[in-house]
């Protein structure tokens, strides 16, 4: 079985990484550097050739792009869905700080919390939690 783990470019990976651990609670499990391969270029060699976190739970990777420009696109979202509306909207506040909240955090005629915002990276997170319908099955059921 697969398992779905997004992977990050970014201008500044270590402050990014470091934002995220922080907005949603985790930690930086490893960083290579481009130091650790020879013959690298001396403006490269602390820039994060890969990075490994966890972050509300979830796995991500990440590296910094100094080959390429990034450019910040709307084909991918990242979506949170959290147990609770109290964690949603932590998470939610803390990921918006300096970023752009595209759609409030609120609830939505389907029975859930839903929201979307850019973080100061660039990257698009919905943040939602289970709809109401489904919790109040799975307690009956």
């Amino acid at each position: 079985m697969a398992r779905l783990v997004p992977y990050i470019f970014s201008e500044d990976a270590r402050s990014q990484a470091q934002f995220y651990v922080d907005a949603l609670g985790g930690e930086l499990l490893s960083v290579m550097t481009f130091g650790d391969v020879p013959g690298t270029p001396e403006a490269l060699k602390e820039k994060i050739m890969h990075l490994h976190l966890v972050a509300g739970g979830i796995t991500i990777l990440m590296s910094d792009s100094p080959s390429r420009q990034i450019v910040r696109g709307n084909g991918t979202a990242l979506s949170l869905l959290f147990d609770t509306p109290e964690e949603a909207h932590a998470a939610f506040d803390k990921l918006s700080a300096g970023g752009n909240v595209q759609d409030p955090l609120k609830q939505q005629f389907w029975g859930a919390l839903f929201g979307v915002l850019q973080d100061k990276y660039g990257v698009e997170w919905q943040v939602s939690t289970e709809q109401q319908q489904q919790q109040q099955q799975q307690q009956q059921g």
